[in-house]
């Protein structure tokens, strides 16, 4: 199916709209540093997390989730939880409100807090961070780019616009043409605009999706005709439960499929579900990374709006997002035969299920709208990212060592100029990646292997100092790149624990070839965020001073909320996939489970929160 007139208007219409979005809250933005990067910290929580969700829901992601499903069926649910997604429950319980106590800005500054300013290791632990942080972004940006690109290529081929284009662009490079014309859109409305426009866009770009993501799951019901038995499956691709062995064979239907699940390494599958679980616990504990999450959970404004945000991602996420998975992959296997899904050199690419079946299988109208959404998801996802790099740049590097004093007029040309430079930055990247897996892979392992052990460490442990930060993200990171490259193609998963004894064997050492931190910084800290961990010397310096502190003993609490909400989002992920598959006994079981959940938590978790 080609585009026809009245798709290309409804994309025109949200690229022009996101154009004077950002132009008409220019002014907004400028009024000072926080205004920019943070919305002046004064957004409700609930456009927040929508934005922060939108954010999550980009077009690399959803093409690999839609490529998991139609190969592992419901047992796809669990395989993201190598990012883990349920790091956002530990933030709903508990994390969020402590980060948000701090008051800080980005990342780096929440440092400062936690470590002081001054000591052997602080100025260390700053600089790995901001690193960290800038290396990641650029990362995803290089990320969603490479996704963009090959999305795009598929609906506007090269021979319709070659002849408009004075120039020659080598088949090749077609992907990061259209990828630098749609990025052009994300980097003109979120430099402008800061954080203003960046949200009220991830709004637009929301609401364009849900409606596309409904009407695809909508269209996947109607050729399906409730009846589940026409897909062309291995037994126990309909069952999200599993044994040691994934025990799926493709054999008889698609034999590509069986050479995806042995290139995964995914046969094992308990073993590596209990991994997954090992390393995303661990990684949960850490905290946000210093992204686009971090920044919104900054931009709150309180403790108690912070975590009400982080819950409210999961709620409008996960439904939504699912919905258009499971609707493309049921149309994808009910016609599979009339896909293109050639690699190029004789295998199946299967990543171009979902622009395959949404361009064979969407009415017109309906595939302009599922097109503007995901070309928002992108270009969300992407100015996100931009605006959490922005900050670390002016932030943590500008304001911090070269102008202290700037101006507020020079502070937010600095904005522009250093959203200019990440974007050509993250671009060339992109030019260097091979595929969407490739720097998806890079990123879990090389760049997150490193920083699980020091940064969770830094909320439970008094002791811990800005030295042993430094050198445990420093062992960790170094120590993941190499592992990946002499053991290049075993999944990350599996050498994930010797990477964490040794991030956290320098987060030791770096420790105690330091004195402690400041105590008086300890004092500040622990009285203001008020973990719970092992703090108990701390604790006895404030409550010296102050008798009347009460301590954080939520420990429990908090985690037997954590329990329920990982169960709550895995009834979340799974309810749209049995609505479309119109499996009755699994979605009713589904939905009184997350009933009961519900009011649990009601009485657990909201009516406890506090600032």
């Amino acid at each position: 199916m080609k585009l026809q007139p009245i798709d290309y208007a409804v994309i025109v219409m949200y690229l022009v709209t996101m154009l004077f979005l950002g132009w008409f809250l220019r002014k907004k933005a400028r009024q000072n540093k926080e205004s920019y990067l943070l919305g002046g910290k004064r957004l409700p929580w609930y456009l927040l997390g929508l934005s922060d969700a939108s954010d999550m829901f980009d077009i690399s992601g959803t093409m690999w989730m839609v490529a998991l499903c139609f190969v592992y069926g419901m047992k796809s649910i669990w395989i993201p939880w190598l990012w883990p997604v349920f790091n956002q429950v530990f933030n709903m319980m508990y994390l969020s409100k402590w980060l948000r106590r701090s008051n800080a800005n980005t990342g780096a500054e929440w440092l400062a807090s936690r470590f002081g300013l001054e000591g052997k290791g602080v100025k260390g632990s700053h600089t790995i961070i901001v690193a960290f942080a800038l290396i990641g972004c650029l990362g995803f940006m290089a990320y969603g780019f490479i996704g963009l690109g090959k999305f795009i290529e598929i609906f506007v081929p090269w021979n319709m616009v070659q002849p408009h284009i004075p120039f020659t662009v080598a088949p090749e490079y077609v992907a990061h043409f259209y990828g630098i014309i749609f990025t052009l859109f994300a980097v003109f409305y979120s430099v402008l605009g800061g954080m203003h426009s960046i949200v009220l866009g991830d709004l637009i770009k929301y609401i364009i999706m849900t409606v596309g993501c409904i009407a695809v799951a909508v269209i996947a019901m109607q050729h399906l005709q409730g009846d589940a038995s026409k897909l062309n499956v291995p037994e126990g691709w309909g069952n999200p439960f599993f044994g040691w062995h994934l025990n799926m064979d493709w054999g008889k239907y698609i034999a590509a499929a069986n050479q995806k699940i042995a290139d995964d390494g995914f046969d094992l599958f308990g073993f590596f579900f209990m991994m997954m679980l090992f390393k995303g616990v661990f990684a949960a504990l850490a905290g946000p990374a210093p992204n686009y999450d971090m920044q919104k959970i900054l931009s709150s404004k309180s403790p108690k709006e912070a975590s009400k945000m982080t819950g409210f991602v999961s709620i409008i996420l996960l439904p939504i997002r699912y919905s258009m998975v499971i609707g493309l992959t049921v149309l994808g296997l009910l016609y599979f035969d009339q896909l293109n899904l050639s690699n190029g050199s004789g295998g199946i690419d299967f990543e171009r299920v979902l622009p395959g079946a949404i361009n064979s299988f969407l009415p017109v109208g309906i595939l302009g709208i599922v097109l503007t959404g995901l070309l928002g998801a992108f270009m969300g996802t992407f100015s996100g990212t931009l605006n959490a790099a922005q900050a670390y740049i002016v932030n943590d590097i500008y304001l911090k060592y070269i102008n202290p004093n700037a101006s507020n007029k020079k502070t937010i040309l600095v904005s522009y100029a250093s959203g200019v430079v990440v974007v050509a930055t993250g671009v060339i990247l992109g030019f260097f990646t091979k595929d969407v897996n490739s720097i998806l892979q890079w990123i879990v392992s090389g760049l997150y292997g490193g920083y699980i052990a020091a940064n969770v460490l830094k909320w439970y442990w008094w002791r811990f100092n800005a030295n042993g930060f430094f050198w445990g993200m420093l062992a960790g990171t170094a120590g993941a790149l190499i592992f990946s490259e002499i053991f290049s193609g075993i999944e990350f998963l599996y050498f994930f624990p010797v990477l964490f004894l040794i991030s956290l064997a320098g987060c030791i050492i770096g420790t105690y070839t330091a004195p402690a931190t400041e105590t008086s910084t300890l004092k500040k800290f622990y009285s203001t965020v008020k973990p719970w961990g092992f703090w108990k010397p701390v604790h006895a310096l404030v409550v010296a001073d102050n008798p009347g502190f009460i301590p954080n003993k939520r420990f429990k609490l908090d985690m037997f909320n954590v329990v329920l909400g990982i169960i709550a989002q895995c009834c979340l992920t799974i309810l749209p996939m049995y609505v479309v598959l119109w499996m009755k006994l699994p979605l009713l079981i589904t939905i009184v489970i997350l009933i009961i959940i519900i009011f649990i938590l009601k009485k657990t978790w909201w009516n406890k929160l506090e600032d």
